[in-house]
């Protein structure tokens, strides 16, 4: 898919593709540049600002059946990553999909998050996923309000919260700025995914 030039509620243009191979070493340094608090709500533990190589080729290992990472980049900039998202089938459970994403913490709070999800829902859904499931730590609040915020039913399990997004189910989008954002999103780029 040919990459998607949009731009962001504050008026900045972006650019809005999937991770390719030849990114392996900007993926590296984004992740270098997030904060450590960043980087522990993402991955649930202290891993420091290296990367390792396993975890890189399973980023950019792309299949639009089974997972697929897209990144929001601004042209503009001289280091252009601003965030990325990735799903991961369910291997137990097929129509489920596990979402994750990671914003650059001078990014945040600028819809880039939202965006990438309005991404990860349409192409999970055209890859015949039905529910996105994204977790969060108890004590990461802001991304559990951002989830919440964006319509995804919460639970905890006894461990973590974890969400649930119904891909056929718009109607369940809660009557907030971010759904908005979201129901905006996902009505724009529709007929590039579907």
């Amino acid at each position: 898919m040919n990459p998607l030039h949009l731009q962001l509620h504050d008026g900045t243009p972006v650019v809005v593709r999937a991770l390719m191979p030849e990114d392996r070493a900007s993926l590296a340094e984004a992740y270098r540049r997030v904060s450590d608090e960043a980087r522990y709500n993402r991955f649930w533990t202290h891993t420091g600002e290296v990367i390792g190589d396993a975890m890189l080729d399973r980023i950019l290992d792309q299949d639009p059946m089974r997972h697929v990472t897209w990144t929001v980049l601004d042209p503009e900039r001289e280091f252009p990553p601003m965030g990325g998202a990735s799903w991961w089938r369910s291997a137990n459970r097929p129509e489920e999909a596990e979402i994750s994403a990671l914003v650059l913490d001078d990014d945040q709070r600028r819809g880039i998050g939202t965006l990438l999800l309005a991404i990860m829902w349409l192409t999970a859904f055209r890859a015949g996923v039905k529910e996105l499931v994204g977790y969060a730590l108890v004590d990461n609040r802001k991304a559990a309000d951002w989830m919440l915020d964006c319509g995804a039913a919460g639970t905890w399990d006894g461990y973590k919260l974890v969400f649930r997004w119904d891909l056929e189910d718009l109607d369940r989008l809660p009557e907030t700025p971010r759904a908005a954002e979201l129901a905006g999103w996902l009505a724009t780029l529709s007929p590039e995914f579907l």
